[in-house]
């Protein structure tokens, strides 16, 4: 090294030195890690993007990341750094990899310093976005390209496909859009039909986006003819991959009509008022025959493209030959056609079915009005080919989130894709009764989300059957890759959790039967519609169900805990419709808060936009109340943004993100005043606002999280909490702090905040929490691990064990797959249950029992037990 001078007193001392530079270089170049990705149910070609966690100061950049194939040979593959681990260290916290599957199901990702990720040759994803205002965005694929203009059709203007392989020409438009009508809302009320027109406001691109997948934002609104239908947006997030001819589509829509015909009363509702001037007198609203009764409500919803074929054509659809809860293997439809029929393929739910006292579905294919096959469910996609070329549509979870319908009107080559159909009982969001529902007489619909998941393909007419399928399968049945278990255990991201195994038996079953017992309820009851796909109801009583549970404590948020413990592909799916649902029928969204984007010249532009007079509610970003209805109540302190955080870091669902900082907002405008900042709306707010922190790192959620926390730790040293962070009133939201207060200490290392959880954690331990009884008995149970993790005194762990006996669960006595009814089954798991009986409840039972629904299961089970047996397996 220049201007460096060693001297050795001996050649020993010399070739020692040299010895161990060597050493160091083969550590070096020796220094690549391998993790196994496995794909559960592989399809090969399916594109596969998923979330990979690392351990603090393990990798500091993506530069030297690849993924190897079964045959340890480099494949294409597209790495995005998703968050770090700031600001305890800039290293990286997650990544997204993104790749196309082979015929294995087994792959590597190969991470160190002694190589580089090749650069494939190829076709690859080109994005031109022009945001003027008469712009537009422009996506080239290689075979496909499509564009979306800002005064055009809200969808796919042109789509152009390259059957000859000679680049694009007025021979290669096989696809375009109605203006305003490429996607629709429309509403009815007493007026009538009010069709809807769509138009853009804005087009992004992605993080995440690269050479191999783009993923395009597209924001809008619904615009309406008559002044009393307010404007309503939507949000369109394509994906587009390298090389390919399809497209998956992400739509979320929001709900903005009157529900109802009540006459709204002044002021606002106790549970949630901003002020104690006016307040909503309940009893006055009892009966009132205006609940009951729809105003605007959704007549149809969905997508619209205009198809370029021409003279005979191949029609396929797919259906399942069995019965709803045992559909069977799926089934091709078949027909020739001249080309000027009408199709319909629609699929029915239970209160869709006139005088079905068996609850039944039913799903069928009609041709110009002709029944031409009747099914209970089919899986929701269809293509239609003639000599040149196809096109092809899929809507996702097409029988579980019924009414959907995929149609054709073959006078005028349109194919329609409907969110909701035009051929079902218009879709109302009126109450049931008027009747208090979770101790509220009122309705929130209006602000209520719904995202659905759709895929369209354009091929070449030698493209087979098989590929077609497969394409569609690739989203209607994705495959799922996940990591080992013990990766993300060992990533810490969440904590010291132990991954499954059977090391700690008596423990493990009780999470195995309750996650077994709500999917067996989801698909048996069934859980099943637009509105309530995805959540779970709570109370089971005499061998009934009620309640929808709308994510408290987090109930998509335990599927994606379960799925990185197990890689479980059943749980993955689960959480991610959890999260789908929670993240957008649980919350309110409109009317939001004006957001100045600044993508215009003149400055005139934002005293226009009247971003300082629009106010928006102070509900959005709040989440909904569990009741017996999806949008009957709201409460200050319900909602929980952990779930829609991991769908993003494990799935890429940017829209986890964005919902996450709607509720981030939400804090920061403190609309409860110091109500905001006291008991479990404090301690819930905390663990969202880290969560939302660690994925954005935004000062503005840091500073406020900053603020929370001081507070909390103020208030400790209250004389009526005497150590303990929680007030007694809410010993079970010790949960809350658990996970938030922890990942704060992660990130942070703050001395003050580690005491904290030590002291409280010393306050459990001598006087546990029973305010709540085994709710708030068992939400200890973390705090107790969190002060043994940082004092190594066994008394917390043993004090742990010790408490824990309860959720000990005994085997069942037959295969958990063999139980006929829900009350075989429940009969079965309450038997193996070790948690005691509430003879004081006001329910009549206790709320913890094991046949119950999650919402419990999160205050007592799944945030205590995966940590303890972290720490019963790692103890000294």
């Amino acid at each position: 090294m220049k201007g460096l001078r060693v001297q050795f007193s001996s050649m020993r001392q010399f070739l020692s030195v040299v010895f161990f530079i060597a050493a160091c270089s083969i550590n070096i170049l020796q220094a690549a890690e391998k993790i196994p990705i496995i794909i559960k149910e592989n399809i090969p070609g399916a594109p596969q993007l998923l979330g990979i966690p690392f351990p603090i100061n393990k990798l500091n950049s993506t530069d030297e990341i690849r993924v190897l194939n079964q045959k340890g040979v480099e494949i294409p593959s597209q790495i995005t750094i998703v968050n770090t681990w700031a600001p305890a260290s800039e290293s990286v916290k997650w990544i997204w990899v993104f790749f196309f599957s082979e015929k294995e199901s087994n792959y590597m990702l190969e991470y160190g310093t002694d190589f580089k990720r090749t650069v494939f040759p190829g076709s690859r994803v080109l994005v031109e976005n022009n945001v003027r205002p008469a712009g537009s965005i422009k996506v080239n694929t290689g075979p496909l390209k499509f564009t979306i203009n800002r005064n055009g059709a809200g969808f796919l203007d042109k789509v152009e496909l390259d059957t000859k392989g000679d680049g694009f020409d007025k021979e290669d438009l096989i696809a375009e859009s109605e203006k305003g009508r490429g996607t629709f809302m429309d509403l009815l009320d007493e007026s009538g039909v009010d069709l809807s027109n769509a138009e853009i406001v804005n087009t992004y691109v992605e993080k995440g986006s690269g050479p191999l997948h783009a993923i395009i934002r597209i924001e809008g609104n619904y615009k309406y003819s008559r002044p009393d239908n307010n404007i309503s947006p939507f949000v369109i997030r394509i994906h587009a991959y390298a090389g390919k001819s399809y497209i998956r589509v992400l739509h979320s829509l929001v709900y903005t009509g009157e529900p109802d015909m009540h006459v709204k009363p002044e002021g606002q509702y106790i549970a949630i008022a901003t002020q104690n001037k006016v307040i909503i007198d309940q009893e006055k609203l009892k009966d009132a025959p205006g609940w009951m009764l729809p105003n605007d409500q959704i007549k149809n919803a969905g997508f619209l493209i205009k198809y370029n074929l021409s003279g005979e054509r191949k029609f396929q659809t797919g259906y399942f030959d069995g019965t709803w809860k045992d559909p069977g293997t799926e089934k091709v439809f078949n027909s020739v056609l001249n080309g000027r029929e009408n199709i319909s393929i629609l699929q029915k739910g239970p209160e869709l079915i006139p005088n079905d006292i068996d609850q039944d579905f039913k799903s069928e294919i009609k041709i110009s009005g002709l029944d031409k096959l009747e099914k209970a469910r089919m899986p929701g996609w269809t293509s239609i080919r003639d000599k040149k070329w196809g096109v092809g549509i899929g809507i996702k979870d097409f029988f579980e989130e019924y009414p959907k319908e995929i149609a054709v009107n073959g006078e005028d080559s349109s194919l329609f894709g409907y969110i909701y159909s035009p051929n079902v009982k218009p879709l109302s969001f009126a109450r049931a009764s008027g009747n208090v529902d979770s101790e509220m007489i009122a309705n929130f619909a209006q602000g209520l989300a719904k995202t659905t998941e759709l895929v369209y393909q354009f091929f070449k007419t030698e493209t087979t059957d098989a590929e077609i399928q497969n394409n569609f399968k690739y989203f209607l049945n994705s495959p799922v890759s996940h990591v080992p278990p013990q990766w993300y255990a060992d990533s810490k991201v969440y904590g010291s959790f132990a991954p499954k195994d059977n090391s700690q038996g008596d423990l493990e079953r009780g999470l195995d039967y309750k996650f077994a017992w709500m999917k067996y309820n989801q698909q048996q009851e069934p859980w099943y519609g637009i509105l309530n796909y995805g959540d779970f109801q709570t109370y089971y009583r005499n061998n009934t169900w009620s309640t929808w549970t709308n994510n408290e404590p987090g109930n998509d948020y335990m599927w994606w805990l379960e799925f990185m413990r197990t890689g479980n592909r059943d749980y993955y799916l689960t959480a991610w419709s959890a999260s789908q649902h929670t993240m957008d029928v649980d919350n309110i969204h409109w009317p939001n808060f004006p957001n100045y984007k600044g993508s215009t010249n003149n400055s005139v532009d934002f005293f226009n936009s009247g971003i300082n007079e629009i106010k928006g509610s102070p509900y959005v970003g709040m989440g909904r109340r569990h009741a017996t209805q999806q949008f009957t109540s709201l409460l200050s302190a319900h909602v929980w943004v952990s779930g829609w955080l991991a769908s993003y870091y494990l799935a890429g669902n940017h829209r986890g993100l964005d919902i996450a900082e709607q509720t981030g907002d939400f804090y920061l405008r403190r609309e409860f005043g110091d109500h905001d900042f006291r008991g479990r709306r404090l301690y819930l707010a905390i663990w969202n606002l880290i969560e939302i922190y660690d994925a954005n790192k935004k000062q503005k959620y840091w500073d406020e999280l900053n603020t929370r926390v001081s507070t909390l730790l103020e208030l400790q040293k209250e004389s009526d909490q005497a150590g303990s962070l929680v007030i007694e009133r809410y010993g079970y939201s010790q949960v809350y702090l658990s996970q938030g207060l922890y990942k704060y200490y992660q990130l942070t290392s703050d001395q003050k905040v580690k005491n904290a959880l030590i002291t409280h954690a010393n306050w459990q331990l001598k006087n546990p929490s029973l305010n709540h009884k085994m709710e708030s008995f068992m939400a200890s149970i973390p705090s107790l691990l969190i002060g043994y993790e940082f004092t190594k005194d066994k008394s917390y762990l043993n004090e742990a064990s010790e408490r824990a006996k309860f959720l000990y669960t005994d085997p069942l006595p037959v295969n958990i797959n063999s139980f006929k009814s829900k009350t075989e089954f429940a009969q079965a798991i309450e038997k193996t249950s070790h948690m005691p009986p509430d003879s004081e409840s006001m329910r009549g039972e206790a709320i913890w029992k094991i046949s119950n629904g999650l919402r419990v299961f999160g205050w007592t089970h799944i945030y205590s037990i995966p940590y303890l047996i972290y720490w019963l397996n790692n103890k000294p």
